[in-house]
């Protein structure tokens, strides 16, 4: 029996799609990792991004329903997924890992802001 292994990176594949009409996106598995690589940096960062407006947007709650705001997730969770849908074709059940990815991320968010919530005082008029 053999032992389970790693792929070997930089060599050629050793599958293919029977799909003619796929593309291939890099040559070897090293590249395709050096482009997963660069475009998680970008996803995080676009994320760090993302965090500071969910912050500031605290600042706006009256209380802890306001910053749950179960219709505003809603409405991101279908936003998200209709762009997702855009890509459907090119990765199997795209819209709804985009989804459930999204809803792991917003719950985060949520209990984050919950606490950044404890650290904000009303505005007296």
């Amino acid at each position: 029996m053999t032992t389970p292994s790693e792929p070997l990176v930089n060599v050629a594949p050793v599958r293919r799609f029977k799909n003619p009409d796929y593309q291939n996106v890099a040559p070897t598995l090293a590249q395709l990792r050096h482009k997963i690589d660069a475009l998680d940096t970008q996803i995080i960062e676009l994320l760090a991004e993302r965090a500071l407006c969910v912050q500031d947007a605290t600042r706006f709650k009256k209380d802890a329903f306001q910053v749950s705001a179960p219709a505003r997730q809603a409405q991101v969770f279908e936003r998200v997924k209709s762009l997702a849908s855009a890509h459907a074709e090119n990765f199997p059940n795209f819209p709804g890992i985009v989804e459930a990815t999204y809803q792991t991320l917003v719950a985060g968010f949520i209990a984050a802001e919950q606490n950044l919530f404890q650290q904000t005082e009303v505005i007296e008029s």
